[in-house]
């Protein structure tokens, strides 16, 4: 027999209905993507100061690197002559929901830069945050892995400012305050842990 709209509503009264439900599942073949550059993945503990980008040499992207430029009491990105550099002052975080300004419905979702300076950004201190890769075709990072900077001019994947899983003399800086959690995506983003101290 077939069941009509009243015949339903009747039975949904005296509680004899029987409910269908249907589930729509998503499924990742491989892996789901870590993220967006400048997330910040873990929320606690999480070590989040808030700072003034520089003019000069201001912090390109979400999720780069940044330094103290002690000189104007700002943050920049890295640049050539930082080949002494060790340590990092912190990661610049994506703060929500900043995107990208232009291009309207065919804005790109992560796509977003930090304010030019002298704007304030927040620097992610302490904690674990999402970072592009630049050689991650090439070159998996690894659990634990050791993190560098590079430093030289932009040549191919490998962007200035940005992180890598391997050394190049003279083009990149070894960073000891900061480690891979892991390998990369299809996208080349991962997290890192940094440490304050």
């Amino acid at each position: 027999m077939k069941r009509t709209l009243i015949s339903l509503a009747v039975l949904a009264m005296v509680g004899q209905a029987q409910v269908q439900a249907k589930t729509r599942d998503v499924a990742f073949t491989y892996r789901m993507g870590a993220g967006f550059p400048g997330d910040v993945n873990r929320t606690h503990p999480a070590s989040i100061l808030p700072a003034v980008n520089d003019t000069t040499n201001p912090v390109r992207l979400y999720g780069d690197p940044v330094v103290v430029n002690t000189a104007a009491n700002t943050v920049r990105g890295l640049i050539a002559s930082d080949t002494a550099v060790t340590r990092l002052y912190g990661v610049c975080v994506r703060p929500y929901p900043v995107q990208q300004t232009s291009g309207g419905p065919n804005a790109s979702i992560g796509a977003g830069v930090p304010p030019a300076g002298p704007s304030v950004i927040d620097v992610l201190r302490d904690g674990y945050i999402i970072v592009r890769c630049n050689n991650f075709a090439t070159q998996q990072p690894t659990k634990d892995g050791a993190v560098y900077v590079w430093i030289a001019a932009t040549a191919g994947a490998q962007i200035q400012g940005g992180f890598s899983s391997v050394a190049s003399g003279g083009n990149t800086a070894t960073i000891a305050n900061a480690r891979f959690c892991g390998p990369t995506d299809a996208n080349g983003y991962c997290e890192l842990e940094i440490l304050a101290t």
